[in-house]
């Protein structure tokens, strides 16, 4: 093969396009094919047992004709007549039409019983027939006989294809629809087969979603797989090396944040002393509030960056939730008026108790703060859903934009762009808690409840 065709079938393999045209190309062939023969079988054995005993009657006719002793003008005549080949053989007479060939002396089976278009006189001569081999139009047909003549020619080319011994056994009548139903069988698996190669030629696509989803889910650790060299491979390929350049620049702005945030808690630790040292009055209150922001916002990333090991990082133990929630309130919260709706049936959860605090805190500072004057006070509940528990934690104030509902729960994201001090945090709370939920393998989903917002967490039983 040169190398101009060998690169052209490798395009072709190459090409994801090419192979699935090339396959509806061959499917439509063969079921083209397959209903062709399926007809012509159903035709030719509908047909076969009719024709039967007709072409034996005829040839008993043709023999009669022939006479006995065979005379070989009437042979000859027959012969230039109809589009027959005759041959006799006998004691006496020995007579072709045509020079003998493999054929002359052929035998149709039907069902175990011989019979076929030759006849043995009484004198021992016998008579064969056969199709002839000229190809030009018989002359016009001039009785009963030659009528018969062109059914002998197309019934011995039928019985001699060797029909199946399951449809011999079968009624006449029966044999068309029989085959009719194989001949759908047989495209239906034809179809059955070609969604087969459908499916495996697609396959890579599950895969590319499969890892799209754990790459949008920040998981690296298993690259897309690479089980053929066309276009879903290169593909997979590319989307991989696309992760791995993700995954590094997410790395390093991990990296760096953890460098900044660690190497600002010793200068902001000096400065807060420092500030202790001023004199009483609102300039010292605002330096120091502004402090504790900053405190809170690095020991916010440090806790974000931990948490993106996932359940890595926990510390797990055995924690009643409803009485973990009891404290919290009643140590962090008391007299602030947060109402709860605790489900008694709850199960012992394994958890870690720091984290779940830390969630729980954010998310009733983030009421309270979010909803100031409302008359109905941030309500906290636990419930059982099937295998997981949900809390859930609902302000009763203005709520927020449903545009805004998606991105609440992203890094730095907050409704409010101007960031006014008395709004606080910096967009790290809700982000936080979606943090915590995940590493213990929930979810956390956050609804407009006119009034207010409602954040759920799920949290698995682990049953």
């Amino acid at each position: 093969m040169s190398a101009s065709p060998r690169r052209g079938w490798q395009r072709v393999r190459h090409s994801l396009v090419a192979r699935l045209t090339l396959l509806f190309l061959l499917l439509a062939l063969a079921m083209a094919l397959t209903f062709v023969a399926g007809m012509q079988a159903a035709l030719r054995f509908g047909w076969q047992d009719y024709a039967r005993p007709l072409i034996a009657d005829y040839v008993d006719t043709l023999v009669a004709e022939i006479g006995t002793p065979p005379s070989v003008a009437r042979a000859q005549a027959l012969a230039q007549r109809l589009p027959l080949r005759i041959r006799i053989e006998g004691p006496v007479v020995n007579w072709s039409s045509q020079p003998a060939n493999g054929h002359d002396a052929r035998r149709v089976q039907h069902h175990g019983e011989p019979w076929s278009t030759s006849r043995t006189l009484a004198d021992g001569h016998r008579i064969s027939f056969g199709l002839s081999r000229r190809l030009e139009a018989p002359a016009p047909l001039r009785s009963t006989a030659d009528t018969c003549a062109g059914l002998l020619c197309t019934a011995t080319e039928a019985l001699r294809s060797g029909p199946g011994a399951a449809l011999h056994d079968t009624a006449p009548e029966e044999r068309p629809r029989l085959i009719g139903g194989a001949t759908l069988a047989v495209l239906l698996l034809l179809i059955a087969l070609a969604y087969g190669l459908v499916r495996r030629l697609l396959r890579p696509l599950g895969d590319i979603r499969a890892g799209a989803v754990r790459y949008g889910r920040g998981d690296f650790s298993q690259p897309i797989p690479t089980r053929r060299r066309d276009e879903l491979g290169d593909l997979a390929q590319q989307i991989n090396g696309m992760a791995d350049g993700l995954h590094h620049m997410l790395d390093a702005k991990r990296q760096l944040l953890l460098a900044i945030s660690h190497e600002l808690r010793s200068p902001l630790t000096r400065a807060r002393l420092n500030a202790e040292l001023v004199g009483e009055g609102g300039a010292r209150d605002a330096l120091l509030h502004d402090l504790a922001q900053m405190r809170d916002l690095i020991t916010d990333l440090l806790e974000s960056e931990r948490l993106a090991a996932g359940h890595a990082a926990l510390h797990t133990e055995p924690v009643d939730l409803n009485e973990l929630v009891r404290g919290l309130i009643a140590t962090s919260f008391d007299g602030r008026g947060v109402g709860v709706a605790l489900d008694a049936g709850l199960p012992i959860l394994t958890l870690d108790p720091t984290r779940i605090r830390l969630l729980l805190r954010n998310l009733i500072d983030n009421a309270l703060r979010h909803a100031p004057d409302a008359a109905t006070p941030p309500l906290v509940s636990t419930r059982l859903d099937a295998d997981q528990v949900l809390l859930t934690v609902r302000d009763h104030g203005p709520g927020v934009e449903d545009a805004h509902l998606a991105h609440l729960s992203d890094a730095f994201y907050r409704a409010d762009a101007a960031r006014q001090r008395a709004t606080g945090g910096v967009g790290l709370g809700l982000y936080l808690c979606r943090l915590v939920s995940q590493a213990h393998g929930g979810e956390l989903a956050i609804r407009a409840a006119h009034p207010g917002l409602e954040v759920e967490v799920s949290l698995p039983t682990g049953k």
